[in-house]
């Protein structure tokens, strides 16, 4: 037997401590430190929240709207503090945008943009931890592969609805109603 202790939860206090050049997330009990998006992880990111701004927006009853849309959101959900790249709340679950730091209302639609440091924490652990919170569509995009992977939630599991390559137009749930060019994601 081994006389080591239990593992520490990590503590919001924890992720405090994290230096600014670094992003901190707790899964599971656990304190994860990535570095900061490359380059190319931050434009895929930038465009495709361009991509779906009409979502966000309704001008003058133009536009398809119903969501609120922010990027890199702090979520506190459970015990768990998570950092999508992008997330999406139907506003008549959120008709009113908060004024907080973190939101502990599960996003209806996060999106991770994949990097070789954090790919196997998105696909792995997150991906769990969006499940029992109730998050309803997932999309996955990776500049490195040129691709996006599409999930929808079903009975507590993921289910892939499709996996789009290189510079396909794609109508992806939730926000099937735009065709989404996937070729600006990738430019450099």
């Amino acid at each position: 037997m081994s006389d080591k202790p239990p593992p520490r939860e990590a503590t919001y206090e924890d992720l405090e401590r994290v230096p600014s050049n670094f992003v901190g997330e707790i899964v599971g009990g656990e304190l994860y430190v990535s570095p900061r998006p490359r380059t190319v992880h931050a434009r895929a990111a930038y465009r495709l929240c361009n991509a779906l701004g009409s979502f966000d927006r309704n001008p003058a009853g133009q536009g398809p709207g119903g969501w609120v849309l922010l990027f890199e959101p702090e979520l506190h959900l459970g015990n768990e503090a998570l950092i999508p790249d992008l997330a999406g709340w139907r506003r008549e679950r959120m008709p009113e945008l908060p004024d907080v730091p973190a939101l502990t209302l599960a996003p209806d639609w996060v999106c991770e943009v994949l990097s070789p440091s954090t790919e196997a924490l998105d696909r792995v652990r997150k991906m769990g931890s969006y499940a029992r919170e109730g998050v309803r569509h997932l999309w996955l995009v990776d500049p490195g592969s040129r691709t996006l992977e599409v999930y929808r939630l079903e009975e507590g599991g993921w289910l892939r609805l499709g996996a789009h390559l290189g510079d396909a137009t794609v109508h992806a749930e939730p926000f099937e109603s735009l065709a989404l060019e996937l070729g600006p994601l990738w430019e450099r």
